[in-house]
């Protein structure tokens, strides 16, 4: 390997048997991050196949690996048809992977603002080329958006005082470190779980200013329309939204589970799901606690 990885990837080995590598099939690795995967990848391929990796963030394309089957691509996988139409491998891939989790990179990097562990400013972007970040956010919206995504994003149970303790800090300087917001989330934070909750709420921010539901849900459709039949698609998501998500597309070929059927009552669902999800063994977990929450879902295309 040209350089070594800087996140360890999750699930790898049963990633790899989901896909079922091919030499010389072509394979999208859709969140390149610190290339752990994309790499196992590319190692299995002979000259007829090619991986392209994709991921927004410009540390992670400037810490990609070289290898003569790879390409990365600076950019978003909800444009995933655009980059296998310039490439031109229109609905002809073998192969999608999507590792839905924030790279161990972001929470190492304090000045990301992705994690509570340092206090830093809270910024939140994946691409930080432009965009809103979370201290903007906290600074700008209404106090209702905040319950609602501290309550549905984060799953957070004192979602409604958390907002209005944030509004009320806006008068007080605002909430531009992930310190700040560390202080004013502690007082609900129950004591028994208080790092749990914090992540979450975190989580909650971070998937708002990354519009990542959003991001999801397009890559879905459109990863459905670029496999080949029998190609495969596998994710790995990290909690109960974004698996949900996956898991009804797999099944129905929507978000919200409601199949789509023809004038005979056949579903039309464009995928086939394999199996049950798929979860770390106790030895990963131990090795990298970061995937205990991991959920391995793989489906073909009929």
């Amino acid at each position: 390997m040209a350089q070594d990885t800087y996140h360890t990837p999750a699930l790898l080995e049963e990633s790899l048997e989901a896909l079922q590598i091919q030499p010389g099939g072509i394979y999208v690795d859709a969140t390149l991050g610190g290339g752990g995967h994309s790499h196992a990848i590319a190692e299995r391929l002979d000259a007829a196949g090619h991986l392209y990796s994709i991921d927004r963030d410009s540390d992670a394309i400037a810490h990609a690996f070289s290898h003569p089957c790879f390409t990365a691509v600076h950019g978003d996988f909800r444009y995933l048809t655009n980059y296998m139409r310039y490439y031109g491998h229109t609905g002809a891939v073998d192969g999608i992977l999507a590792d839905l989790g924030v790279s161990s990179h972001h929470f190492d990097d304090a000045s990301r603002g992705f994690s509570f562990r340092a206090d830093a400013p809270l910024d939140m972007r994946m691409n930080r080329a432009g965009g809103t970040t979370a201290a903007d956010l906290l600074a700008t919206a209404p106090e209702d958006r905040l319950v609602t995504l501290f309550k549905v994003y984060g799953e957070f149970r004192q979602a409604r005082r958390l907002a209005s303790a944030i509004v009320k800090a806006r008068n007080d300087g605002g909430v531009a470190t992930t310190g700040q917001l560390a202080a004013i989330a502690e007082p609900m934070l129950n004591p028994a779980r208080a790092k749990k909750e914090l992540a979450q709420i975190f989580q909650a921010l971070r998937i708002e200013v990354n519009g990542e539901m959003e991001a999801l849900e397009a890559f879905l459709a459109q990863a459905a329309r670029e496999l080949r039949p029998g190609g495969r698609l596998a994710i790995i998501t990290y909690h109960s939204l974004e698996d949900r998500m996956v898991k009804n597309f797999m099944r129905s070929g929507r978000i919200d589970g409601e199949a789509e059927k023809d004038l005979f009552g056949r579903s039309e669902a464009p995928l086939k799901p394999l199996g049950k999800a798929i979860v770390p063994t106790a030895a990963e977990v131990e090795r990298n606690p970061r995937v205990r929450s991991a959920k391995l879902r793989v489906a073909e295309k009929l």
